[in-house]
């Protein structure tokens, strides 16, 4: 049964531990996910407060979530803002943390339990919004793709095993995928 969008927000605000998202009115839980998705995650996050000031960039991993015209909601796995953007977007205490500006990096990290849908759906929403720059990490391959916002709006697709990555939107960052997916293990055969 379809949700409002007030109805959405209401629940998500009593509800804080759940993490609810909102597709075209129908609520969808995002999944718990395995070690290796987390450590990804996690490890992407240290990584770029390395590089950004805490006072000029917001980090956020798998938190507060990504509106769209829709009313679409959406977890990503981690994103980073411009801190000038966020206190704009949220000037007064207790709103629920929803963006709906663009946002200079958005992550996504790929699982199993959500591969169905981060490549044809979310990957695809947060080029609607007009997000700089969107990531696909996947710990398992070893790989990136990024898809980075080009001056007309439209994206270029880039792919990238191992070594050094900037994105583009920020430039002082320089992520070591080497590093980054030193922790993942290969992924689990099923057993026959």
């Amino acid at each position: 049964m379809p949700v409002s969008e007030a109805t959405y927000r209401r629940l998500v605000l009593e509800d804080p531990d759940s993490k609810w998202e909102l597709i075209c009115g129908y609520l969808r839980r995002k999944p718990a996910m395995r070690f290796e998705h987390y450590q990804t995650a996690i490890e992407l996050a240290f990584m770029l407060r390395e590089h950004l000031g805490l006072r000029d960039y917001l980090i956020r991993v798998d938190a507060g979530r990504v509106r769209r015209a829709g009313p679409r909601y959406f977890i990503p796995d981690v994103y980073v803002a411009a801190m000038d953007s966020v206190l704009r977007q949220f000037p007064e205490p207790g709103m629920l943390e929803a963006y709906p500006e663009p946002l200079l990096l958005v992550v996504e990290v790929w699982s199993p339990s959500t591969a169905g849908y981060d490549v044809t759906e979310r990957l695809r929403e947060y080029q609607a919004r007009g997000d700089r720059e969107v990531w696909l990490l996947h710990p398992y391959e070893r790989t990136l793709t990024r898809w980075v916002q080009q001056a007309g709006g439209s994206y270029t697709e880039r792919h990238q095993q191992g070594g050094i990555v900037t994105p583009a939107s920020l430039p002082a960052v320089h992520i070591d995928l080497d590093a980054l997916f030193s922790m993942v293990r290969p992924e689990p055969r099923d057993r026959e």
